[in-house]
């Protein structure tokens, strides 16, 4: 199966109880779901093959055998070879390199679940960032990461040890890698994976690595035993990146953050229906079922509304820091249950356990964790009003009939919003098309070559509201974008909206030219998007798109995701 099967060692039966003993399984990988190999013209550089491994949630045992569970940590050691000229890292320690002989040595000495022992190689040289980081990309990249970074994740290292405690592992580098990365970013410990299509969006580089840098305490240090209870890292990572957050750019910003992310909540809620089992944050992992299929925004956001509903209980923020530091001193290095973080919150608060705020009716801890639907509770963003209040202001005066106040809307400069406002109001726009073709085309000439300068988090989102009103006359600037773009995040979307409405054969068109530029895996998921509803796929269709195209009507699940306005980078908004 895609799984795997165990392997099942005898030990003799002279071996006493505790009695140490040595295992060695002689193995050779073959392709695996871990193990991801890029010929150079998926790289960046063009210039030398590229391998890096992505072990979240069960791929690792394709990679290497290992109890692939996170409730099992252990320490390890690697020894690489590689060719000269191919600069191999992995999340570890430390680590030395044999010149003469092409050996790097990897050592982790902390315990850590199988998921997060990570490889990557390929051209790749390294710049200092700070006392304790550095970052490494293809060299084409380099000085833009720099540029990025520089300075700044000292910074939120220094911002989350205030709050929780020493950062303990060591160091923190980042690696950029391709574009064919699965995923935005990977929390692999003392090296984090991060995805270098990121870099031209700074407020998202800002939040994707601010998160990553809390998993160092709430998931790497501190781990859920179970897959069935991802918020326990997710959600606690995800309350830490806010409050490192809010230390550092304040409380507008995190509130805007905020926002925008809880917007994509009840848009995925609305999709799969407040009854869905998957909204659960205790949520069943049936036989078969791949855990990373229950990475979703309940894990993230509801689980970030219960740990925000805790903080609450206490009336300081800062209490509920004092809270997780000693949480993080008690269990670090280990693997916790649901019941180990709530039974600690209580015994830490003793007057709240007096209170059986556990049993407040309508938000009983028991409901938080095994309710389906939205959070029962949610944060008051109302510090962040500045920022949001502009947002909502637009996206009124634009969906307001009749539409006699384009003159006020137009007169809007997009270009001094920040990033997070203006994809919060291009989703909005997103939720609520098609739209009249009128406002679609004053849109259009309001803010489209604004936009058009803009980082690729807010033209992918321009370019659906296009796709889905069906604007053929900013069609063009689908194809370029499609055409310049390898990233799973920046691809998937645009091809599911082309293929849901009357645009499957100018999407078939643009896929056949671009092919050969996209990871093998990225090109079977496009075509699988491209085969719904037609058996087989059709031949290339070069003929320029008309409003007379014939629609192709998919399968009604394909159908209702794109019209539901989720996405893999509403879902996946990183590991």
């Amino acid at each position: 199966t895609d799984y795997g099967s165990s392997l099942t060692v005898s030990l003799p039966a002279a071996l006493q109880p505790h009695q140490p003993f040595q295992i060695i399984v002689r193995y050779t990988t073959a392709d695996g779901p871990a193990i991801w190999w890029l010929d150079p013209e998926l790289t960046y550089g063009n210039a030398k093959p590229f391998v890096f491994t992505q072990g979240h949630s069960v791929c690792n045992r394709s990679f290497f055998p290992c109890f692939d569970t996170p409730a099992v940590k252990c320490t390890y050691s690697a020894t690489v070879k590689a060719p000269a000229g191919i600069q191999v890292l992995m999340s570890a320690t430390q680590s030395t390199y044999l010149e003469e002989e092409g050996v790097y040595q990897f050592y982790m000495e902390y315990p850590v679940p199988a998921y997060l022992v990570a490889l990557v190689a390929g051209d790749l040289i390294h710049a200092d960032i700070g006392p304790r980081s550095r970052v490494w990309a293809e060299p084409c990249l380099l000085p833009t990461a720099i540029s990025k970074l520089s300075g700044m994740v000292e910074r939120w290292l220094t911002a989350a040890e205030s709050l929780y405690g020493p950062y303990i592992w060591g160091r923190y580098d980042i690696v950029f890698l391709p574009p064919s990365f699965p995923i935005v970013a990977m929390e692999n410990p003392c090296l984090t994976f991060i995805i270098s299509s990121i870099l031209e969006s700074d407020e998202f580089l800002i939040i994707d690595v601010i998160h990553e840098v809390a998993h160092s305490w709430f998931g790497n240090a501190v781990t859920n035993a179970t897959w069935e209870e991802m918020w326990l890292s997710e959600g606690l990572a995800t309350y830490a990146q806010r409050r490192i957050t809010t230390e550092t750019y304040g409380a507008a910003f995190t509130c805007l953050e905020t926002a925008f992310r809880l917007d994509a909540l009840h848009r995925q809620m609305k999709l799969l229906g407040e009854d869905n089992p998957v909204s659960k944050l205790q949520v069943k992992l049936e036989p078969g079922v791949n855990p990373s299929n229950l990475m979703n925004l309940f894990t993230y956001e509801k689980g970030y509304c219960f740990v925000y509903y805790l903080s609450q209980l206490c009336g300081d923020p800062r209490h509920f820091d004092s809270f997780l530091r000693a949480y993080i001193d008690k269990y670090k290095f280990t693997s916790v249950v649901a019941q180990d973080l709530l039974d600690s919150f209580l015994n830490f608060f003793p007057e709240l356990k007096e209170q059986s705020v556990e049993s407040k009716a309508g938000l009983e801890f028991e409901r938080w964790l095994n309710a389906t639907g939205p959070p029962l509770a949610e944060p008051d963003l109302s510090q962040g009003s500045s920022l949001t209040r502009p947002v909502e202001m637009l996206f009124k005066l634009w969906t307001t009939e009749p539409l006699d106040s384009v003159a006020a809307a137009s007169s809007v400069d997009l270009t001094k919003w920040r990033t997070f406002q203006t994809v919060l109001f291009l989703d909005r726009l997103l939720d609520g098309s098609p739209l009249p073709h009128e406002v679609i085309k004053k849109l259009s000439e309001c803010y489209s070559s604004q936009l058009d300068s803009m980082n690729a988090e807010i033209r992918i989102r321009w370019l659906q509201i296009v796709v889905r009103n069906d604007y053929y006359p900013d069609l063009y600037k689908v194809r370029r974008f499609l055409e310049n773009q390898m990233s799973r995040m920046y691809t998937i979307p645009l091809y599911e909206d082309l293929c849901t409405g009357t645009l499957k054969s100018f999407a078939l068109e643009i896929f056949y030219q671009t092919q050969n530029q996209l990871h093998p895996n990225l090109r079977k998921t496009i075509q699988q998007i491209l085969s719904q509803g037609m058996n087989p796929l059709p031949a290339i269709d070069t003929t320029a798109v008309t409003t007379d195209t014939p629609a192709m009507v998919l399968e009604d699940k394909v159908s209702e995701a794109t019209n539901g306005a989720i996405s893999l980078r509403d879902v996946n908004v990183s590991a």
